[in-house]
């Protein structure tokens, strides 16, 4: 059985629900506290986790004046990336989290060639 305890927004995007899972055997009753990620992994949420302004057009913005150039450089290395940057894109890649799908929404926008 799976109870919800509480919920705690922080920010606009980093929504988590707190649950109780209780498990129950034949010799004893055991409570676990369990946090789940319940944000919504858009575009503008990653841009918003990465530290940059995250509206549409700061987004558009970002992808006209940054370009990966080569199929050969992954994401995570391109230059233009702080360090902490860096180590969140290539964490969400190598775990399949739940950010993977807006991190290679990102990745083909910037592949993408741009009129100048």
């Amino acid at each position: 059985m799976i109870m919800p305890l509480n919920s705690v927004v922080c920010g606009n995007f980093d929504r988590r629900q707190s649950l109780i899972k209780t498990e129950t055997n034949a010799n004893n009753r055991q409570e676990v506290e369990v946090t789940v990620d319940t944000s919504a992994h858009t575009l503008n949420a990653l841009f918003s986790q990465l530290g940059l302004p995250s509206s549409d057009r700061d987004i558009d913005r970002f992808i006209a004046t940054h370009q990966l150039y080569s199929d050969s450089i992954p994401l995570p290395e391109a230059t233009f990336w702080s360090p902490s940057q860096a180590s969140f894109l290539r964490e969400a890649l190598e775990q399949d989290a739940d950010w993977c799908e807006p991190v290679d929404m990102l990745d083909s926008r910037l592949r993408i060639p741009h009129k100048q």
